[in-house]
């Protein structure tokens, strides 16, 4: 057993076992980039931005994005000399198999359907929000059993029935990708642009009503673990840190890309660069437009513009801009998840019927009908903060994963092209480790139980399927 659990795949092989999983190139530098920014740019802003500084951070918000941001530097360098050496679909998946083995590599699949599917999910919550919002202006009201959660943060019990506008839009996002990345690339670059474009308005808009009094104290006293001072930026830069999750998306459309060696390093390291700055102006404007205290709301950017009559003309197309935001979001995590599933079938360790591609499309039609149905209903079903830490702590595990592996091939295989290499790659790589235990440690003992708990259920479906059927260990048996 722990043979097999410690077994490595060589890198290249990752190669010959994607040639006949025959998805369609069609992404090229910008595209990738737009997935990235796609990904990124929605829940951080519209959504996370205004709870962290209201409960953690206060105007230092701006540090915990910048806290994020540097760990999320080191991993995307990471990510970068990863996939342009093996540029397959899978990342983190597929990296750790090549240098940790197969039990490792089980475990970071699985933190991965936290990182893409529930983090879809409470972003579609988030995405009712807005929705309702927008509604009001033409005196539309949906009822709230029928657009909230049945379930309340403890799990109990609120009366609602589902909240159905965000399970449609997850399951009208996962037709489009059904369809094909082609035409779900070129929606989700059309989304991007005019988002950005919205997003660029509100930020200098509001800079001229910023009120900079709002930022005093920049960093509030300390009132209780967690709850402002530096250890509320660093809570707050935990609780966004699922917001940058945009450029590790981007790596697993490698099988999809024109130019995996050049293209996928640019689209990482470009749409974090881009998204950081986005993020930054964002929060400094919020901050300074109303106190930080009343941004903990569904809403908090409108929050932000209503608290001045001059800017009313913004909200409509602030609502507009966070819902084509936050379903962009919802639809690269939709792209992302049937990848690492197919992946996953490819090595044995699903069932074959996730490997399966459309005849016509040429997509996981399979796995796009699954994890649609699977965010769709977790997106009806449980309030938002029930998972939000969670799938903080699963990308955050994923990335030290990944910062640890570049560690260790260049020590086991040194001679292995590598068309990009990090500079300072001893900096960098445990740069990235300690920046993501640091961020993992200001998680409280509750998130941690649940983890416990999701690996637990995740290791037993490896060991009642994955286990038997690891077409690894089947090869290194009739070796």
């Amino acid at each position: 057993m722990a043979n097999q659990l410690l077994a490595t795949k060589h890198p290249l092989a990752a190669h010959k076992d994607a040639e006949g999983l025959s998805l369609e190139r069609t992404l090229g530098p910008w595209g990738l980039t737009a997935l990235g920014i796609g990904a990124v740019i929605g829940g951080g802003i519209f959504v996370i931005t205004g709870v962290a500084a209201a409960e953690h951070a206060g105007p230092a918000i701006v540090l915990s994005f910048i806290f994020a941001a540097i760990c999320c530097t080191f991993c995307a360098l990471c990510y970068a000399e990863f996939a342009a050496m093996v540029p397959v679909s899978g990342s983190a998946y597929s990296y750790t198999y090549a240098t940790l083995g197969e039990g490792a590599a089980w475990f970071i699949g699985w933190m991965l359907v936290l990182e893409y599917g529930v983090s879809a999910s409470a972003v579609a919550v988030s995405w009712t929000g807005y929705f309702l919002s927008f509604l009001s202006h033409w005196d539309i009201h949906l009822p709230a059993v029928l657009s909230s959660a049945p379930l309340d943060g403890e799990l109990k019990p609120t009366g609602a029935i589902a909240n159905i506008p965000a399970a449609i839009l997850v399951l009208l996002l996962t037709w489009l990708c059904y369809i094909g990345i082609r035409k779900s690339s070129g929606v989700n670059m059309a989304m991007v642009i005019l988002k950005v474009a919205l997003i660029v308005l509100v930020i200098v808009a509001g800079s001229f009503y910023v009120d900079t009094s709002n930022w005093t104290p920049f960093i509030p006293e300390n009132e209780a673990p967690g709850k402002y001072g530096w250890d509320g930026i660093l809570r707050g830069a935990s609780l966004v840190f699922f917001a940058y999750i945009g450029f590790e998306a981007t790596s697993v459309a490698a099988q999809e890309s024109l130019n995996p060696k050049r293209d996928m390093p640019i689209g990482m390291l470009a749409s974090l660069a881009i998204c950081t700055v986005l993020y930054i102006g964002m929060a400094l404007v919020m901050t300074g437009l109303t106190p930080y205290n009343l941004l903990g709301t569904n809403e908090p950017v409108v929050t932000a513009v209503a608290s001045h009559p001059e800017l009313a003309w913004l909200r409509w197309l602030v609502e507009i801009g966070a819902m084509i935001g936050l379903a962009s979001v919802v639809l690269v995590m939709v792209l992302a998840q049937p990848r690492i599933f197919m992946i996953m079938g490819r090595d044995g360790l699903l069932p074959p019927v996730f490997t399966k591609i459309h005849p016509k499309y040429r997509t996981p039609h399979v796995n796009t009908i699954i994890t649609g149905v699977g965010i769709a209903f977790l997106a009806a079903v449980f309030p938002l903060d029930v998972l939000g830490d969670l799938t903080s702590m699963g990308t955050l595990i994923a990335f030290g994963a990944v910062c640890a592996g570049v560690l260790i091939l260049r020590r086991t295989q040194p001679d292995l092209p590598r068309p990009f290499r990090i500079p300072f790659v001893q900096l960098i790589g445990f740069g990235g480790i300690i920046s993501c235990m640091i961020l993992l440690s200001s998680m409280n003992m509750h998130n941690w139980l649940l983890m416990v708990g999701w690996t637990l259920f995740g290791f037993a479906i490896y060991f009642l399927y994955g286990f038997r059927h690891s077409k690894l260990a089947r090869e290194n048996r009739q070796s």
